[in-house]
């Protein structure tokens, strides 16, 4: 199924995110850990490259996976990096064989050390020149990225959303959120998409903190900030981590029903591979 029309029948998705691990023989693991996610009857599961868009065979084969033996909708993400168009074209061939009907396109970031990204000769230096592609070569649902914190790159909002726009006019279907804790700064996004007249579903993108070393790793990562009461609380008890984990784990909920409360499409789950804690969340929200 599609998922452009999981968010046409007017109900709350909701899905996660998992990645390709990097250690052998952890596949296994991360299977599991779908599984018991699998559980909570998610509506999709999206499956992430590695950096500079290493591990692009095992996406196709987790989501492979997810679609053919868990029986979930599989959004394999596809980026531009070190990627020709012939290289797109095979990926693409790849995931329909797969019976994979939905991509999440993206520029990507270059491997790490190297450096701002240098769009591969024969390639695509902008996510909406992928969309436009994608759309052109397969009858796939897609979907794009947003950044209710402004991407690093972008000078400000403005630019920003005129950026989100033009991949949503090359043929986006749905925009899932990059991560962010403070609700404000979503609805503040999600207002001026729909001022410039983005009228496709916004997905916030939910990253439940479990471990105080996070913090410092989101906030080079991706510039996410964390709203100064939760850094206090959780900088009070990092020493100790079921406290950490604890509050994390409040403020998800809080945060996700205050989007379902202010007519969110849906909620994206970051699970970091990992099930226990998203299975609480999703279990307080749903009573799943």
């Amino acid at each position: 199924m599609k998922i452009k029309h999981i968010f046409e029948e007017n109900k709350t998705a909701f899905s996660f995110e998992v990645f390709p691990p990097s250690r052998d023989g952890s596949i296994t693991e991360l299977y599991q850990v779908i599984g018991e996610l699998a559980q909570l009857d998610p509506d999709f599961f999206s499956v992430t490259y590695g950096a500079g868009g290493s591990t692009r065979e095992k996406t196709v084969e987790i989501a492979s996976k997810i679609r053919n033996d868990f029986g979930k909708e599989a959004l394999a993400h596809l980026t531009c990096v070190q990627a020709t168009r012939a290289d797109i074209i095979e990926e693409l061939n790849n995931l329909k064989a797969a019976g994979i009907e939905n991509i999440l396109a993206l520029r990507g970031d270059p491997p790490k050390g190297n450096g701002p990204f240098v769009k591969t000769e024969g390639g695509f230096g902008y996510a909406s020149e992928l969309v436009e592609f994608i759309r052109l070569n397969g009858g796939f649902s897609i979907g794009v990225a947003g950044y209710p914190e402004i991407h690093p790159e972008a000078p400000d909002m403005e630019h920003d959303i005129i950026n989100l726009k033009k991949k949503v006019d090359a043929g986006a279907d749905f925009i899932i959120t990059q991560m962010f804790f403070d609700n404000e700064d979503f609805y503040r996004f999600r207002d001026k998409a729909v001022s410039a007249k983005i009228r496709v579903p916004i997905i916030p993108g939910i990253f439940p903190l479990f471990n105080y070393r996070q913090i410092s790793r989101i906030a080079s990562l991706c510039g996410a900030k964390i709203p100064p009461r939760l850094y206090d609380r959780l900088t009070r008890v990092s020493g100790k981590s079921e406290e950490v984990e604890k509050y994390g784990i409040e403020h998800a909920i809080r945060q996700s029903e205050d989007l379902l409360e202010n007519n969110t499409s849906g909620l994206h789950f970051y699970s970091m591979n990992r099930s226990r804690h998203v299975m609480r969340i999703v279990r307080e929200l749903f009573k799943k």
